[in-house]
């Protein structure tokens, strides 16, 4: 009886120094997801042709998070993603924010998923062991349009009045496209649901920007 009870304690014991060395995993990259939203939080303040410094600094970030990645996937055993992508999700989420800001503040369009894990460098054969969750995706894309309703307003404020009008576009595809998904999850469908509040803070700023006519007409 009292090897049994041994055995089971070494597999607590297994268990704990496995947690602890994702735990030290996850901290350095919850570290870099805070040191890139803490550097996009500046867009706010700076006006849009100084924004491409912020994206520069922003960058490096994003790639240093390849061997934070390639860590994680190389002690999670096989088999074990669901078991333990709780330990990492909040951070995740945090990075894929960053990666689709930077990607719409650069070029204007939507990062894919495909895309945001190869900006990580995630590799396909790590998805038994670590990934990025669909539900952990579409949060970091929601909290890119929370960012953007904030930008749509400051914007006016640093006289880029164009900016509301094609955070307005963007973020209406982007709503579009969340209204074909089955969203099950009750916390990402409530988030989903604040998109509307977005939204109508975006098109509230546009009206004004439009009635002030202090943008020129669109064909």
């Amino acid at each position: 009886m009292d090897s049994h009870w041994d055995y089971v304690n070494g597999l607590l014991e297994q268990d704990g120094e496995l947690r602890e060395k994702i735990r030290e995993r996850v901290a350095d990259l919850d570290k870099k997801a805070r040191d890139m939203a803490g550097i996009l939080d500046k867009i706010h303040s700076t006006p849009s042709k100084s924004i491409n410094p912020l994206l520069d600094a922003v960058r490096p970030i994003l790639h240093s998070c390849h061997e934070t990645c390639a860590a994680l996937a190389a002690i999670v055993p096989p088999n074990q993603f669901w078991r333990w992508k709780d330990m990492w999700s909040h951070s995740i989420r945090t990075v894929v924010y960053a990666a689709a800001l930077s990607e719409y503040l650069a070029n204007g369009s939507l990062i894919s998923l495909e895309q945001t894990s190869e900006t990580l460098g995630i590799k396909e054969e790590w998805k038994d062991r670590f990934c990025i969750a669909v539900e952990d995706y579409l949060h970091g894309l929601i909290t890119m349009v929370n960012e953007l309703s904030r930008l749509a307003v400051n914007s006016v404020t640093l006289g880029d009045y164009e900016a509301p009008i094609e955070i307005s576009l963007f973020a209406k595809n982007l709503f579009a496209g969340f209204t074909k998904l089955n969203l099950k999850n009750d916390l990402l469908r409530r988030r989903f649901d604040s998109l509307k509040y977005d939204l109508k803070k975006i098109e509230e700023v546009v009206y004004d920007v439009k009635l002030r006519k202090l943008t020129a007409p669109r064909s």
